[in-house]
């Protein structure tokens, strides 16, 4: 009997351990949480991350970005000199300069209004300025910076920047369609009285 018990508990982990062989994780594939998009340079000594076009309802458009020093020369200073988007210089006002172990934070003025240059910590923030021929949310758009060592190009997302928390109030979807009901109701109420 107890030779049997060994054959069946071994073959039982044999069975199990074969469900999951060549089976791919979930997270396998996953890419950090970051809305916008990712690019490093050539030589990896800068990353561009977050890359996201914002456009506001109304009309600020301009580039949001991180861009990292990551030159393991401790020294390596680099420079931001210019930013397209499909070929349209974007405005960038502050200064570009980081260096290794830095970042350069990017937006439009209103966003980078309500960050604070933090303590103790190498962030330098910039804003960015650009005339929108027509962008349309939910499109996608290369936009190239021009680095002291070299360019990156990113295929950005063109969206509406983050809704700040408990300044807007969403309606969930049976308060919207609630209310798309009282409003017939109420026009068929009404057409009926004045039809009489």
């Amino acid at each position: 009997m107890k030779p049997l018990k060994i054959f069946i508990a071994a073959t039982s982990a044999l069975l199990l351990a074969s469900c999951s062989a060549g089976q791919i994780t979930q997270t396998s594939d996953q890419v950090a949480a970051v809305d916008g998009a990712s690019v490093n340079s050539s030589d990896n000594t800068i990353a561009v991350r977050d890359v996201t076009i914002h456009v506001t309802k109304d009309g600020e458009t301009g580039v949001k970005f991180t861009a990292i020093n990551q030159d393991k020369k401790r020294d390596a200073t680099h420079k931001l000199e210019k930013i397209t988007i499909d070929g349209q210089e974007v405005a960038i006002d502050g200064t570009t300069e980081f260096k290794a172990g830095c970042n350069l934070v990017g937006g439009i003025p209103s966003e980078m209004a309500k960050l604070t240059e933090p303590e103790g910590a190498c962030v330098t923030h910039v804003t960015t300025t650009a005339d929108n021929p027509g962008f349309p949310l939910g499109g996608t758009k290369d936009v190239v910076f021009d680095f002291d060592s070299g360019q990156v190009t990113a295929r950005a997302a063109v969206a509406a920047p983050v809704l700040e928390s408990g300044k807007v109030n969403r309606q969930t979807g049976a308060e919207a369609h609630h209310e798309s009901e009282t409003s017939t109701t109420t026009t068929t109420t009404t057409s009926a009285a004045n039809s009489e």
